[in-house]
């Protein structure tokens, strides 16, 4: 909303002597003798400017404008307030239908993505459903990409899991090896078994086997050592 301050160029506290510097530049810039080939433009400007001043340069006239100017801008502004909130409100609305509209497209993407559809079936069944082209490709880009990503981890996951039970197995068949390698020891007495004490009966047997021959050696020596005397 221009002003007679803004024809002169001017502020609203401008005094006396800046409104008539003011007048006297635009004056000279806008007279239509100085403006050939657009006097017409020029004339009605300098007009503006001519009646901007008579009024300014009064100070009664100034202060009835500056009056009524103040009521009017106060009105200007609630005006321009109301239409502002007006305006965004109205945004705010549209942004939301089109987030709600952008949130239904990816559900359904993901939907079709879901039942194992490519990405030119997801572009598609957006399309159909009235989705903006430079969208439905977007996102059926978009929901395709997670869905591979998804696909990759989930193999992943399965064949980390198959590895863990595979490497599992070699521990479980030596352990039971083990175990059977025990038992068989322990049925037999033979070393290795923790709780083999040695065979008694064979201990006792070697020994009394052993004994008698002792026994016989030191006889023999004696007798030996009896013929010599």
């Amino acid at each position: 909303m221009a002003t007679l301050y803004d024809t002169l160029g001017v502020h609203v506290h401008a005094t006396d002597e800046e409104i008539k510097r003011a007048y006297r530049k635009a004056a000279m810039k806008w007279h239509p003798d100085r403006n050939s080939g657009a006097e017409e433009v020029a004339r009605a400007t300098f007009q503006e400017i001519k009646d901007a001043y008579a009024i300014l340069s009064d100070a009664a006239q100034r202060k009835v404008y500056d009056s009524v100017y103040s009521e009017q801008m106060r009105g200007w502004e609630a005006q321009r307030a109301r239409q502002q909130k007006a305006q965004a409100e109205r945004e705010a609305a549209a942004h939301a239908a089109d987030e709600a509209a952008y949130a239904e497209m990816v559900s359904l993407a993901m939907r079709f993505a879901d039942d194992g559809h490519n990405r030119d079936v997801l572009f598609g069944v957006l399309l159909g459903r009235r989705c903006e082209a430079r969208r439905a490709a977007q996102i059926a880009d978009s929901v395709s990409a997670l869905q591979a990503s998804r696909r990759e981890a989930e193999k992943a996951e399965l064949a980390a899991e198959a590895a863990a039970k595979a490497a599992e197995v070699p521990d479980v068949a030596a352990s039971t090896q083990a175990a059977a390698v025990n038992d068989d020891a322990a049925r037999r007495g033979t070393p290795g078994n923790h709780g083999y004490h040695g065979n008694p009966g064979k201990r006792e047997e070697h020994a009394s086997d052993a004994h008698p021959a002792g026994v016989m050696s030191g006889l023999w020596f004696q007798f030996l050592n009896g013929l010599r005397f």
